[in-house]
């Protein structure tokens, strides 16, 4: 027994595994707890996987990215402004679909940036965390039927920072992003014009300047991008409780493919 657990200890160390936490206590029991670990770091994570699921059936998938408040080790706080718009009823229905949300601990960030700059250069490299949820995300694939044109991203605030760093860095992986009150680097806004993009930000943000996200916008177009954009002239840095409320969100993500 002692050989078979240090045998899945070196096989968690070198390849990465997806295991269930001790807890099982729950305020969104359709969404799993898991943990994916590897010899990088840890990453607590949520999966919703659609009603009814069949095996045989590709499905697509969406990754959510959440805020600053959220981070930690609970697993449990990330859903707070995401799991009912993905498991009202009626969306369960009428779109299908896996959600995958992973959770970044406490004082790191996606992007290792400072978000109260009118601008920031994009990072060399891919932050560790997010790097992680990459991986995450690979593995998440090659366990179910994931339809390949058909995964979206979309976050808030810290997490709108880590869609916009990460279709940038992925631009033929997503077939559409969703960033909320985030920010990204202008200069690399040309490698995603071509992928539909709906923004969202609050007019009276004062956490995340709302030209993070105009100028993004302007980059875009200037690149001859359409992407769509939503301000809220009297939202706050709240703006993520208008934008998964939008009644046509679901339908414009879902008619996307890569």
């Amino acid at each position: 027994m002692r050989y078979l657990s240090l045998l899945l200890a070196c096989l968690c160390q070198t390849f990465g595994y997806a295991q269930t936490p001790t807890s099982t206590t729950t305020k969104f029991p359709d969404f799993e707890q898991l943990t994916y670990i590897t010899e990088a770091g840890t990453l607590p994570y949520r999966l919703l996987k659609p009603k009814d699921y069949n095996p045989k059936q590709a499905y697509p998938l969406v990754v959510f990215f959440h805020g600053a408040g959220e981070r930690g080790t609970d697993n449990e706080i990330t859903l707070t402004h995401i799991a009912k718009l993905f498991t009202d009823e009626h969306n369960r229905k009428d779109f299908p679909c896996f959600v995958l949300v992973p959770q970044c601990p406490k004082e790191a960030r996606w992007v290792e940036v400072d978000w109260g700059l009118d601008s920031h250069q994009q990072p060399k490299e891919i932050s560790k965390n997010l790097g992680l949820a990459v991986k995450l995300l690979a593995e998440i694939e090659q366990t179910y039927k994931i339809e390949k044109d058909c995964i979206y991203a979309t976050g808030l605030s810290m997490g709108g920072y880590a869609v916009w760093d990460l279709i940038t860095r992925m631009p033929q992986k997503f077939a559409a992003a969703v960033p909320v009150c985030g920010g990204g680097d202008e200069a690399v806004a040309e490698k995603v014009k071509n992928l539909p993009i709906w923004a969202f930000h609050g007019g009276l943000d004062k956490v995340v300047k709302p030209k993070r996200s105009q100028n993004m916008i302007k980059a875009l177009e200037k690149a001859g991008a359409k992407p769509k954009y939503t301000e809220y002239p009297t939202t706050g840095h709240d703006s993520w409780k208008p934008a998964y409320l939008e009644p046509e969100l679901l339908k414009w993500l879902f008619k996307q493919r890569r």
